[in-house]
This record gives structure tokens, C-alpha cells and sequence, in this order.
């Protein structure tokens, strides 16, 4: 093998020119008679156009969502006093993003606290009368009655002091619920109350999401069903940023879910437009690497290899990209004709 032939096939392998099998020559080689690579200053390197077995490929219409996102929510009533994060902050798991008015939950507490007290005295007492009626019937001053009437005094200020602090314990879990915490690591998707609106229970005041696992959703008609059950691979294409990923699982709910890279969508946030290519099936096509291609504007035109020798610019349509960085001819190719790999080198 010669070392451009050598070259050839590193760009094979590396990915640069898709069509494995449709090289004909390489720049600056004929074929003698002899079956040696002969020199030829001032060829250009070509391909035929031929037909090739590729995926048949459905693009469903989809929305980037994001595979862990929460919205914070309010567990009181009170107005929001502050909001410490905006969209697009980075925040961490427990770090506090909102909160709101504490004051009816300090007097609920104080009352709470207040509430132990008053039932730790009456307990007190309580016992030291068990204690005093239970000394005068060993010396037969009381009757049995009696020492019964304060065991059940005891008991009752033992179990209202029990409850006392069981709403103590409720009050003081309830002013933590006035500072609003992120439960994940991730960034604030937006905010949905601002200061001085009235939180409620439920009612959410920041949304956040983790920016490290995405996924596209989107719908599948009835007739692509068959054709994608079971389908294990997929792409997603963002139109709006330009960028394509092989999506890492897929998953026919019916609707198809592919999830993208873990940390490597940067850029890329919970509602932002894609699409879904789903391979269903396998198909014929006219496929020409995407480096033949020239693109003026709306112009999409090859250097065709005419029986000359020459190049001639045609001007074709083209389709959808398919595997190995090739993409589809629609109209302006034939099956078996040469077109020039590097389109400038006709200049």
C-alpha cells in the first residue's frame, strides 16, 4: 500500500469520510496495467454516489426536560420576605432560597414553650402529692381513695405534659419551614412568588433543576409504534443551538424519552425545542459525505467528475444526515456518479 493510500484509511478511521466502501481513488493515484498506483499531478480525490443501506429514521418533535427538578414550596402561610436566589443561580443541596415571615411562628413557639412549662409545674406538683397522700396512707391518715384520686392526677399532668411538648416540638418544626431550602444540587430554574406575596401551603415560590441529566420528550404517532418497540438507541438534535447527541437511553412509554449525556449539555435547558430521531427500520438511499457538499446560502451544489475528467458544479437537494457523516440525495445525483471529495480543489 502506498502512504497516501495509508492517509486514505486514517481518514477512514477517523471519521473524516464516512463512505468506507464507495472510494474509488485517492488524490494523485491512476491505475496502470500492472495493477500499481501510478502518480497523476493534479487529480482530485473522489467518491461514486451509491446507493447504501441506512437507518430509516422518524423525527418526533420534543422538549428538553430535566430528569430531576423540584419545585420549592411553602409548608405555611406568611408573607415572603425574601428571595435569595434568581434564575440561573447555581445553588446546593440545603442551601436556603427563600423566606418567609416568621412572626406568627416565633408566637407560636413562645406559646409552645410556655405551654412545657406550665405542664412540667402541674407534673410537678402532681407528683409530690402521689408522693404526700402516699406517706399519710402507710400511717392510715387517708383512706386508699384518696391515694388513687392522686395516682390519677399524676398520671393525667404526666400525659398533659407529654402532649405540651409534642406542640412545642410541632411549633419549632414549623418556623424551620419558613427558610425554603433547595433539595438538590442544580440551578434555579425561575422564580415563582417575589417579595411581599402571600405564601400558602403548597404554593411554589423558586423551581430548580439539575442541570446534569436532560432528557427529550416527545409523542410517537400510533403507526411508528410497532416499527420502535424495543428501540435502544436514538438522537437528539437542537435546532436553535446547532448540536446533536446520541442519546445514553431510550425509553417507548408509549412516548419516546431519550436521555441525553450526563454533563455534557451545557447550554442546554428544560424547554428548549428538539428532535428525536428514532431508527425504525432500515432503507435504501443515495448517500454522499457531507464533505462533497457545497453550501452557498440557500444553494446546495457537488463538483461532479464528468467522463472528461473535469468537474462540473450541479446543483442538488438533499435530505436528512444519516450514519457515518453521510446525508442523503434527494434530486440532482445518479447512482454510480463521481463527485469530488474536497469541492474546492476544483478551483
Amino acid at each position: 500500500m502506498t502512504p497516501l493510500h495509508s492517509a486514505v484509511h486514517a481518514l477512514l478511521r477517523s471519521g473524516r469520510v464516512a463512505m468506507t466502501l464507495l472510494l474509488l481513488a485517492s488524490a494523485g493515484v491512476a491505475h496502470a496495467d500492472n495493477g500499481k498506483a501510478v502518480a497523476r499531478p493534479g487529480a482530485a480525490a473522489t467518491v461514486e454516489v451509491r446507493m447504501k443501506d441506512v437507518d430509516d429514521v422518524y423525527a418526533a418533535d420534543a422538549v428538553i426536560e430535566a430528569v430531576r427538578q423540584a419545585t420549592v414550596a411553602a409548608q405555611l402561610s406568611g408573607a415572603v420576605t425574601q428571595i435569595l436566589v434568581d434564575a440561573g443561580d447555581r445553588v446546593k443541596q440545603g442551601q436556603v432560597l427563600a423566606r418567609i415571615d416568621t412572626r406568627e411562628t416565633d408566637a407560636q413557639v413562645a406559646a409552645g414553650r410556655a405551654s412545657v412549662a406550665q405542664a412540667d409545674a402541674q407534673l410537678t406538683q402532681a407528683r409530690l402529692n402521689l408522693e404526700r397522700t402516699q406517706s399519710l396512707l402507710d400511717k392510715n391518715f387517708v383512706s386508699r381513695a384518696a391515694l388513687d384520686q392522686a395516682e390519677s392526677n399524676f398520671k393525667a399532668a404526666k400525659a398533659a405534659a407529654d402532649a405540651a411538648r409534642a406542640g412545642s416540638t410541632q411549633a419549632d418544626t414549623a418556623r424551620t419551614y419558613a427558610e425554603l431550602r433547595s433539595p438538590i444540587d442544580g440551578v434555579v430554574t425561575r422564580r415563582l412568588m417575589e417579595p411581599g406575596e402571600i405564601a400558602a401551603p403548597g404554593r411554589g415560590v423558586v423551581a430548580v433543576h439539575d442541570p446534569s441529566a436532560l432528557r427529550a420528550v416527545g409523542n410517537l404517532p400510533q403507526f411508528v409504534l410497532p416499527k420502535a418497540a424495543g428501540a435502544t438507541r436514538a438522537t437528539v438534535e437542537l435546532p436553535q443551538l446547532g448540536r446533536t447527541f446520541t442519546a445514553t437511553r431510550v425509553t417507548i412509554l408509549p412516548a419516546a424519552d431519550a436521555q441525553l449525556p450526563a454533563g455534557d449539555t451545557p447550554g442546554v435547558t428544560p424547554g428548549a425545542a428538539a428532535k428525536i430521531l428514532l431508527p425504525i427500520g432500515r432503507t435504501r438511499k443515495l448517500v454522499v459525505p457531507e464533505s462533497t457538499l457545497i453550501r452557498r446560502g440557500e444553494l446546495t451544489a457537488v463538483n461532479v467528475l464528468a467522463a472528461d475528467g473535469r468537474p462540473q458544479l450541479r446543483q442538488v437537494r438533499v435530505g436528512s444526515a444519516v450514519a457515518d457523516g453521510g446525508i442523503e440525495v434527494l434530486a440532482g445525483l445518479s447512482d454510480g456518479e463521481r463527485v469530488l471529495l474536497n469541492p474546492l480543489a476544483a478551483r
